[in-house]
This record gives structure tokens, sequence and C-alpha cells, in this order.
């Protein structure tokens, strides 16, 4: 026989604010399809709810709140129709059906058992440290994975899963006393020392294991809670809001509630959200103002430590080399002292979602899509594994910009092998000469920067463009531009002053006569003889005092000169346009990929048709490779050939393997975006070496002088102890005044501002 917890009939749920039906027929159609009143009725309520639980509240959670009658008096679930009896038992070290947040349990002690409603849910994967140390491939990797690259072979999956139970949302007459808690605890046989309950659960399916968590509590009550669902004890049955009983009536009228609890959770002001789970904005900063264990000094420190995780540490001799770290902020919060109470029972649950709300807070402030002053990008790699995985990646720029807030899975992908290569095209296929692959991005490559505009002159900052080498040219900036289309005296000659730094120009090319060319808005310095050593991408910093007509032009050196494949590189350079123009087959006579064999083919067309990264990786298609080299598809024997020389590039390390998504459209994406199919592509990454000197060898300091460089005025990050002077806040808004900024000018918090300044010699 079952036992309901309340024997009473209710048709309407109890709220502060009335006796009123809370869920409606429309709310089954999902958030949209539902009336201002209403929204605003079950605002109120669930509001109420949040401040209530002491745990984050998941949207399961807060819809079970509404279905099922929370009393916010204090005896939660003890006069619900719930019937205790029905609950699926758990015990911890066991193995356990799928158990979504959500989910009523039935906890075994050997004795009475505890009735508890799952209120947080994560992965507790046995290789993540005690530090909070995760191996790359089990950040994002499958339910079942072995080891990187090693998904799981098997028709049953198990994952040790972590569950966090409310012991006291059923009120006090079926919550444990403070000593039975402890003793529980202590002995560690039935919940472990935190109140926590670590199980094997098991996916009866790989594609039940994708399922999200609102998927996953639908089929749970669909099947396992079916009987609680349809109760004709609860406030307002679902077959009643939906006119029916079959399966796909429910399930979609469910999908609807939910939406629609989201929906209004999402919408309130009073509310801050971490994928389903939501808190109050009052406790988060209380929170944060809290000096105390986990308090705001704590959590910043875990954000600082998510930061600079993967900082490299410099060699004695050489560059610093590229570093990734993955952090699990579950372990990473017991390390702080005094954190071993507050994170036992649901305090635990309520530690990482606002640590993550935390970390994701200070992305938005204080980074550009993830990447920091430091060089360091910061992204959300895995939201389930141990309270969710951070991934610090240096130097950022190797990974293209995206939302730093949506997991990616990248720990996971890093380890999977290069999937085989499509079958090749047929003999029959024409035998066609390979093309010259058009500059992908043309329009994006090399912009200029301003760096000085005021009443004496010009300041500009533009990379070398393989045309301007071929065709003798160079554009000026537009306010350049603009002055000598109105100047009174037109100046269709110009002396071009070049200043190689460190180098030693030629006769003739370091003072040149060049012609002015204005057309249709656009200027052009044409007829200049560049020096040899200038290449594509080389950064010139050029000069134009208002009234003359001289053009400045300088190099700017690097602290050390390194190569970049075959190419020494002394100056500061655009990787994007030595990436894309600096391929094979390009030089300052011409550009051409005739007489190139298949090596240096798929390097050119990597590189000139590739999607760029921010430090100037390429990645292409690896199945479109043949089609992108001849511009069509290639008889058998040349396509075997490129793919020869693909597996001996990617051996050499020249090219490297990735994973990327196609959109319906037929569109490539790197990362690969969730719900798209994966496809293989081959990226070019730039090989860096060191310039070696022969030993004991020195350079006088006068062979390697600096260019002279306008720093412009920028905002700088203090450190917390530090703040901003008189001085600096008076710069500030006199430099906001100058350029006319509308939306303020204060100086942000945390911030200074340095005055704009000459460096160099």
């Amino acid at each position: 026989m079952s036992v309901a917890i309340g024997d009473h009939r209710r048709t309407v749920v109890s709220d502060p604010y009335g006796e009123q039906a809370l869920l409606t027929p429309a709310m089954t159609e999902g958030y949209d399809a539902v009336s201002g009143g209403e929204r605003h009725l079950l605002l109120r309520y669930l509001e109420a709810v949040v401040a209530a639980r002491q745990a984050p509240v998941h949207t399961a959670v807060a819809f079970n709140a509404v279905y099922f009658g929370y009393d916010l008096g204090g005896d939660g679930y003890g006069g619900s129709p719930l019937r205790i009896d029905d609950f699926p038992v758990v015990s911890l070290g066991g193995c356990a059906p799928v158990l979504p947040v959500g989910a009523m349990v039935s906890v075994a002690t050997g004795s009475a058992p505890l009735y508890a409603e799952i209120v947080h849910r994560e992965g507790a994967h046995p290789a993540v440290g005690s530090l909070g140390d995760v191996p790359a491939w089990v950040s994002g990797a499958p339910v079942g994975a072995t080891g990187p690259g090693s998904p799981a072979t098997g028709s049953t999956l198990l994952r040790k899963e972590l569950l966090v139970p409310d012991l006291d949302a059923f009120g006090p007459a079926l919550s444990p006393s403070l000593a039975q808690i402890h003793r529980l605890r202590t002995r560690q046989r039935w919940i472990n020392e935190d109140g926590h309950l670590v199980v094997d659960v098991v996916h009866p399916s790989p594609g039940a294991a994708r399922r999200d968590d609102l998927t996953a509590y639908v089929d749970h009550f669909l099947t396992t809670a079916r009987e609680q669902l349809l109760s004709p004890f609860v406030p307002v049955s679902l077959a009643e809001l939906v006119g029916g009983t079959s399966d796909d009536e429910l399930r979609a009228g469910l999908f609807g509630l939910l939406d629609t609890v989201r929906g209004v959770l999402g919408s309130s002001t009073s509310l801050r959200t971490w994928g389903h789970y939501v808190v109050s904005r009052n406790s988060l900063a209380e929170c944060r103002r809290d000096p105390g264990p986990l308090g705001g000094g704590d959590l910043r420190s875990l954000a600082a430590a998510v930061e600079h995780a993967a900082d490299p540490v410099r060699r004695r001799h050489g560059l610093t080399a590229p570093g990734t770290a993955y952090t699990a902020v579950g372990p990473r919060l017991r390390q702080f002292p005094g954190a071993t109470e507050l994170l036992r029972g649901v305090g635990y649950a309520a530690a990482v979602c606002r640590a993550n709300l935390t970390i994701a807070d200070i992305l938005r402030e204080d980074s550009d899509q993830g990447l920091f002053e430091n060089g360091s990008r910061v992204t959300l790699d895995d939201v389930f594994e141990s309270g969710g995985v951070w991934r610090s990646h240096y130097p950022g720029g190797a990974d293209a910009p995206a939302d730093p807030l949506t997991p990616a899975g990248r720990g996971w992908a890093s380890t999977l092998p290069a999937p085989l290569e499509p079958e090749a095209g047929t003999d029959a296929e024409a035998d066609v000469d390979p093309v010259d692959s058009p500059l992908g991005d043309d329009a994006s490559l090399g912009p200029c920067e301003l760096l000085r505009n005021d009443t004496e002159e010009i300041i500009w900052r533009a990379p070398l463009r393989l045309v301007h080498l071929v065709d003798g040219w160079f554009p000026l900036h537009p306010l350049v531009t603009r002055e000598l289309h109105g100047s009174l005296v037109p100046r269709p000659t110009s002396r071009l002053e070049l200043d190689h730094v460190g180098q030693v120009l030629n006769e003739g090319e370091g003072v040149q006569h060049a012609t002015v060319a204005l057309a249709d808005g656009a200027g052009r310095l044409m007829g200049i003889h560049w020096p040899v050593g200038f290449f594509p991408g080389l950064m010139l910093q050029l000069s134009w005092r208002r009234g003359e007509a001289v053009l400045r032009a300088a190099t700017v050196l690097l602290a050390e000169p390194f190569y970049v494949g075959d190419r020494m590189i002394g100056h500061c350079y655009d990787p994007h346009v030595l990436t894309r123009e600096d391929a094979p087959g390009s030089d300052r006579h011409g550009d051409s990929a005739v007489g190139l064999d298949p090596r240096q083919l798929v390097m050119r067309t990597v590189r000139r048709c590739g999607l760029l990264t921010l430090d100037g990786h390429a990645l292409l298609d690896r199945s479109v490779l043949p089609s992108a080299v001849y511009g069509r598809r290639p008889v058998r024997s040349r396509a075997v050939a490129l793919e020869k020389a693909v597996v001996e590039l990617l051996a050499e390390r020249l090219l490297e393997p990735a994973l990327g998504s196609r959109d319906a459209g037929g569109q490539p994406h790197y990362p690969a975006r969730e719900g798209q199919p994966t496809i293989p592509l081959i990226g070019y990454r730039p090989v860096w070496r060191r310039v070696v000197q022969p030993w004991g060898g020195t350079e006088p300091e006068s062979s390697n002088p600096l260019a002279l460089q306008t720093v412009a005025g920028h905002l700088r990050r203090l450190r917390p102890d530090r703040s901003p002077s008189k001085a600096q806040r008076v710069a500030f808004r006199e430099h906001c005044r100058r350029l006319g900024k509308a939306d303020g000018w204060e100086l942000p918090y945390g911030y200074t501002f340095v005055t704009e300044h000459t460096r160099g010699r």
C-alpha cells in the first residue's frame, strides 16, 4: 500500500498572494502563449520559492514546486499528494538509473529511509584531481569514454555522478535530525561525508546519455514517476491541462510547462541565471560582500586562478610555449580554508552556482570574449563535470573568438584522431592545373590603426600587403586623403622616408619620391621601390605632418628575432597577412600556383583559403581540399598525391588536425557548433623557432635601437588593493571629452588611465 504525504485534495497552490491556480492550459503551449497576468502571478510565487530554498532552484525543481504544491511556510512538500513509497531507492556507491534534477528519491540507510528531492547533479569522474586539475580528455567527454579519443563501445553506458539531495524538502515531519545526519555522514555508508550521493548512473543507450537536463526530467516523469505526474490529487493534473493521457500529449504538454517556468524565471529582475539554475541577486551580492570562507575574496581568487592557470613559464632560452589548463570548480572550492562545512548538504550546490556566476561576470567585464590582457583566453568547456570545467589557454589568440560561456568540449575534441578522408574522385574526372586561389577574407586583412590625430600630425599603423610589394604602392589613411583632397595646393608628388629599424637600406630606398594618387575618396602613394627585406605582413608605422609633403614610414623592432617557417622575422608583423600572402608561390615578383609540388599546393591552399584564427592559424575543410586546389575534382592520381602530402605534413606537424562542423547551408564552422554534424579540418600552424646566436656573441646596442612609438591613451586594470589617482581620473575625463565619448566619462571600477606617450629612442 502506498502512503501519501498529504491526504487532502487541493485544486489550487497555496502561495503568499492568495489561493489561485498557477498552472493553466495555455502554459502547456510554452512561455510565449501565456498572458502577462498569468506570468506575473507565477513569477511572484517562484521568486518566493527561490527565496525559501537554500539551494539554487533548477527549472525542474521550480516546476515541482508549482505542480506538486511546495508550501512556503516551512512544510515544503509535506502537504503534497506525493506517495513516498513510490520513490526510487538510491544508495551511496550503488548503481542507479538516470536521476535528473527534480527527481524525488528514497535514500536507503539500513533503517528508516531518507526522503529527498535531487536539487543538483554533476559528473564525478575519478580522474579529476583534488585541486581541480582536469585531464584534457575528461572535459566534454561523452558518457562512458575510457581515455583520450576512446569513446565507449557498449550499448549500456556508466557514468559516475554526484547527486545533491535536499533532505529538508518534505518538511520537518520527514526531515532527519542534525544528530542523525551527523551519524550518517560520519559512517559514510549511505551518504558521503558531505551528505551527498556518488552513484554509478546507468544510461541505457548513447542517445539517452546525450539528453539534456529537461529531456531527462521529462523521460523520468513519463516512466519511473508517471504515477506521481498523473496523480488526481495534485493541484492541477497534467492530463487535465493537456486534455488527454497519451504519451505524445503528455510529453508536449510537460515540455511546454517547463518552457513557461524557465521563461518566467528568466524574466525576473531579482534573479540571476546559470544554465537551468537560478539564485536571487540579493543572496549573490550578500555572498560577494562576505569576507569569510567562500565569500567575495575567495570567489575572486578562484576566478584569478582560472585566468592564470595557463600562464606560460618562460624558458631560459627560447620563446614561451603555449599551454592549456582545465580547472574544475567543485574540487577547487574545497581547497579554501574553512570551506568544508559550507560545502555540505545543499550548500555545495549554492557555492558552485555562485562561483560559476562570478567567473562569468569577470569574463564579461574584464575580457574580450574571454581574452584577458595577459594573453590567456578563458572559456567554459564542460558545464556538467565536477561543478563546471573552465578552459584556460595561452596564447588566447590560438582560439577563434566565440561565446566564452557556451560549453565547447575542446578538451575531449583535442584528443580525437583525424577522421579518414573520403574516397577521392575517379580517373574519369578532368585532369586540370591548380588554380590561383583568391585571397580569403581579403577585405578584413591588414586594417590600418589610427594612433594619433591632432593639429600637428596623423600617425597610423598598417601592414604591408603582397599587392603593395608587387605593384609598388601603399594606401594613405582616410584622414590624410581627406586633408589632401581639401588642400588648395595640389601635391602630385611626395617624399617617402623609409626607416627599416636595425637595418641599413640600399641607396635610393631610404628616401624616395612617390606620386600621390587621389581617386574615389581613396588615396595611394604610387611608384614605391620597396626594400628587398620587406615581406607581406610587415607592420609599418606611418606619420604625416599637416601641411608637409613628406610621409615617414618606419618598421618596429621586436625584442628578439625568430623564425616563422623559413622566414626570419625581426620586426613587428601581422600574422594574418603573413599566413595568407607569404604562402608558397607568392613573392614580390608575383603570385602563382603553377609549378608547385603537392606539398606546396596543400600548404598554399590551406593558408590562402582556410579560416583564420587570431594568431595566424588557418583551418580548411579537409574534404574540399582537392577541389580548392584545382578548382574542381582532379583525377584520382592527383587527389591521392594531395592526400599523401597531407599525411606527411601532419606527421611533420606543419599541419595539424582539428574538428569543425557544417551547418544546413553547407558553411563550415570552427569550433564545432552543437547540433551540427562534425567535419575533419586541417590547420596550418605557424612554426616559431628562436634565432640561435653564436655562443658568446653579442651585438652592440647601437645596432639594435628601438623605434620611436606613440602609445595611445588606454585603460589598465589595477590590482585589487589599488585605486586610480585624482590626476588619472581628470586625464580620463579629458580624453573622453576629446573623443566625444557619450556613454560616461568616469573611470570603470578597478581601472586606471594611462595617458598618451611616446617610447623608444
